[in-house]
């Protein structure tokens, strides 16, 4: 019988326990079963809360067409009555095509690694389950009898290895050689990834998430998933909160797997200044990317972007010129320059740069974005601001972005820049108040307004929920005229910034 809901591969990817429920026309209860019992082709995705899973509609169609999996075969009054908690440690029992092998504590606990260390709540696999046609299993458990001996090996290596110097560790780490399969969908996603759209950069996550799928110790597809998350808040209506842990769990991974990749440490930089704050880390880090590969455009262009905010213009103008000397067809890298060198004090090369790259490149959100931020804006020309978000809006699917931008066009009609800035405080908020809001957003709101005393105590109260946009202190245009206010200095060497000039 054919499921209910959407038609089956309507949607290509299903995001949650609930759209895969409403996909079979179960519910989540049901469906969970399903993936333990059944083999139900359920994934997760490095970095995300426990419970955060994805599945394909085409997997999920290719699932129903085995007989046993028929949802009249599968799902009786019976059975579900039957079903364990949720909560239960019952033995998973073996499905046609699951093969579960139970791991022993010490090595359940080895298999976690940093990702559920980034993320409260993520539990180490009690067993590795192993989905996959009927004919392969039974070759896979006529040679079951190996795994005592698989089991036994793998822990004295584990204990070897976790017990020497690091640096021995990684000298003795033998390069991974990927599967074809598995570095076929990394190079897809790389493709994806540089086109730099919202839906480019989920179907890269995509992509990156089947190669790590096909080869759990491929570093590179985890490189490109936290590269991803690290740009999905930028250019997708993603929240911080949600793509920063994600990227950082990811890109530690990526270290992990191999401590060599200039990329994994560039990634692991972005994360932990960008998500975190942590300046330190971040320095060391993009560092070490260079230092590992001097010749990569993304470490020399994602330090610009990080010497930038922390004050350090000289060395953000060389760095970002650097990248483009090794990659001079690299839109990013020239949209970067563009909004270095505005926030250098070179406003116009910055604006003819960022018109160009505008013009040439209408669907690209970056120069949009810096044209109406860190031009329009900051000399008052709030029509073409406005143009500008409105475009941004539009270019990441952001509906409620548009929408408050027509109020904010309206209020400047009717009241002039103070209208506009009034009906700015008025979104921050209500969103602050909502729950939905930032308390930077809304200390920049005031900031905006002339009122001080208000904007540093929500810059406070910022710093107490430790909101990542506190990073562009130094350059957000709002906070410029608190520079010298001895408060903001606190506040910014509490964040762990350079002191403001």
């Amino acid at each position: 019988m054919a499921a209910h809901g959407e038609p089956l591969g309507a949607k290509k990817r299903l995001d949650s326990w609930k759209e895969i429920a409403a996909f079979f026309g179960r519910d989540e209860r049901t469906v969970k079963r399903w993936e333990k019992e059944r083999g139900l082709p359920v994934y997760r995705v490095p970095g995300s809360a426990r419970g955060g899973v994805f599945a394909y509609a085409g997997e999920l169609a290719e699932w129903l067409k085995v007989p046993t999996h028929n949802l009249e075969a599968v799902e009786t009054p019976a059975a579900e009555a039957a079903s364990p908690s949720e909560d239960t440690d019952a033995a998973i029992p073996a499905a046609d095509n699951v093969l579960t092998i139970k791991l022993p504590d010490h090595l359940s606990d080895n298999l976690s690694g940093d990702l559920s260390d980034h993320v409260p709540g993520n539990a180490p696999p009690a067993a590795l389950r192993l989905v996959a046609p009927p004919s392969r299993l039974a070759t896979a458990r006529a040679f079951l009898w190996l795994v005592p001996l698989a089991v036994i090996a793998c822990s004295f290596l584990i204990f070897s290895f976790t017990h020497r110097e690091p640096r021995f560790k990684n000298a003795l780490a033998a390069p991974h050689l990927p599967s074809p399969e598995a570095q076929d969908l990394y190079l897809k996603g790389r493709y994806y990834f540089e086109k730099r759209t919202p839906d480019d950069l989920n179907k890269a996550v995509d992509f990156f998430t089947q190669a790590i799928v096909h080869d759990p110790g491929y570093a590179a597809p985890y490189v490109g998933m936290a590269d991803s998350y690290n740009l999905l808040r930028e250019y997708s209506a993603m929240l911080p909160q949600e793509a920063f842990p994600r990227a950082r769990a990811a890109a530690s991974k990526a270290v992990e797997l191999d401590p060599n990749s200039a990329e994994a440490h560039n990634s692991l930089a972005f994360a932990s200044f960008w998500g975190f704050f942590d300046a330190a880390t971040a320095d060391r880090e993009f560092k070490r990317a260079i230092e590992l590969d001097a010749t990569l455009p993304r470490a020399h262009h994602w330090y610009a972007t990080y010497l930038i905010e922390v004050g350090r213009n000289q060395e953000a103008l060389a760095e970002i010129e650097r990248a483009r000397q090794l990659d001079p067809s690299s839109t990013p890298i020239f949209a970067d320059k563009g909004i270095i060198l505005a926030a250098a004090g070179k406003t116009e090369e910055a604006r003819t740069l960022l018109t160009q790259l505008a013009a040439s490149q209408p669907d690209f959100v970056p120069p949009h974005r810096y044209l109406a931020e860190e031009i329009y804006y900051p000399e008052g020309n709030y029509p073409g601001y406005f143009a500008e978000m409105a475009t941004v809006a539009r270019l990441r699917h952001d509906a409620t972005a548009q929408h408050n931008l027509d109020l904010e066009k309206a209020a400047y009609a009717s009241g002039g820049r103070r209208g506009f800035f009034q009906q700015r405080l008025k979104f921050a908020q209500e969103a602050f108040d909502r729950g939905t809001g930032t308390a930077f957003d809304l200390a920049a709101a005031y900031a905006a307004l002339g009122q001080d005393n208000d904007a540093l105590k929500y810059l406070d109260i910022s710093y107490q929920r430790h909101d990542l946009m506190l990073t562009t202190l130094h350059t957000d245009r709002n906070f410029r005229h608190l520079h010298q206010d001895q408060r903001f200095r606190d506040l910014i060497a509490k964040v762990g910034l350079p002191p403001t000039d």
